[in-house]
């Protein structure tokens, strides 16, 4: 074992808690232990120099992870691979003839009014599998007990878990990011892609986009408009829909999810100074890290942007764009369904290892005839 003397380093640490020295810079290269993947042959005691040091605990980094993304997973079935959704049209109001009776007319009762019915099919799935080999024989000399050699064996199907489990969140947002896209690619009245910026700054205001979530009265104007959309999608109206069909959203299938940063810039500087906060909240809404990915600094740009091809009828369009601060839409709109999650296992006599392929399959689906409405941030030069 390398030990370290660091009388110097903790002195000094206490000078500068107690206030007595200025910040300094601190060497912690040779203090903090960030590990190696195998133990080095030095690795010896301090007495003798010759016993080789040996494990006397054993940590196993086996965490569950259940993913951070919107609730849009529906359900499986065994048999047939076709999502099928009918929908009615409103049918179209005629003359009342109880009202215009004429002396000598038949009024004919037995007319037949055919429904006008549409049918949606929804018949694609995408699919991966993770491969894993599991044995014991040849690792059981690395364990003092059964313990934990099945300790072991547990953190690595935990792996795998939390693996499905990050693959299948990001097919989800990618289910949304699609209907997104689609969003921006057929609005042309901002009506389904609103322009909260532009919006606020047609009022006389002069903010920016990078400044927009630490503005409270910027705040104050996005929740008003977002409780104003979800009233509006309540009502029956054919707007709020890519395919100009008559739709509404009642409370309980209305489903809306939040930028983080545009939430918790809300909590921060919206609701911290007001004193009935509950009249200016967001609606109740589920909140994601970012749309499609990170990048390396979570920067505003990247955590609030899309870049992404979509089907646009028999070809395919690319579509770019930042500034998303979230979403609100139906929840018939778009989901994952016909899910499939299962395992096979091979036995190797051979070599005697197991081989699991985990595997899992789903449909995901955009119907664009349901209400999806997006708000985002732009500048009006861009």
């Amino acid at each position: 074992m390398t030990v370290k003397q660091v009388y110097t380093l903790v002195n000094g640490a206490t000078s500068q808690i107690l206030g007595n020295s200025a910040i300094v810079k601190e060497d912690l290269s040779n203090i903090i232990d960030i590990g190696k993947s195998i133990i080095d042959n030095d690795n010896v005691d301090n007495y003798v120099k010759s016993l080789v040091d040996r494990i006397g605990k054993t940590i196993f980094t086996d965490r569950k992870y259940s993913g951070r993304v919107p609730s849009v997973v529906m359900d499986s079935w065994e048999f047939g691979s076709v999502l099928q959704k009918i929908s009615s049209n409103l049918p179209e109001a005629t003359e009342n003839d109880s009202w215009e009776l004429t002396n000598g007319t038949s009024y004919d009762p037995n007319i037949f009014y055919k429904p006008s019915v549409e049918v949606k099919f929804f018949n694609s799935k995408s699919t991966f599998e993770i491969p894993m080999s599991f044995t014991t024989k040849q690792i059981k000399e690395s364990f003092t007990s059964a313990e934990n050699l099945n300790a072991f064996l547990s953190m690595l199907y935990s792996s795998v878990e939390k693996s499905i489990t990050v693959k299948i969140d990001s097919l989800v947002m990618r289910t949304i990011n699609n209907m997104i896209a689609q969003t921006f690619s057929n609005d042309s009245n901002g009506v389904r892609a609103v322009n909260l910026l532009a919006k606020y700054n047609a009022l006389g205001n002069t903010l920016t986009a990078d400044k927009a979530l630490t503005d409270s009265e910027f705040l104050r104007f996005a929740s008003m408009q977002i409780a104003l959309t979800a009233n509006r999608m309540g009502v029956m109206s054919s707007i709020f829909n890519s395919e100009n069909k008559p739709r509404f959203t009642p409370k309980d299938k209305l489903h809306t999810v939040l930028l983080s940063d545009f939430a918790e810039g809300a909590k921060i500087y919206l609701y911290g100074d007001t004193f009935h906060e509950e009249f200016i909240k967001f609606p109740t809404a589920e909140t994601v890290p970012y749309w499609q990915g990170s990048g390396t600094s979570f920067s505003f740009n990247d955590i609030s942007s899309i870049k992404v091809t979509i089907k646009d009828g028999a070809t395919t369009k690319d579509i770019e764009k930042s500034g998303i601060l979230g979403v609100m839409f139906d929840r018939d709109s778009l989901g994952v369904s016909n899910l499939d999650r299962r395992v096979t296992t091979n036995y190797n006599p051979k070599a005697e290892f197991y081989n699991n392929w985990y595997k899992f399959d789903a449909g995901y689906f955009n119907d664009l005839s349901e209400n999806f409405v997006v708000f985002y941030v732009e500048d009006s030069s861009n």
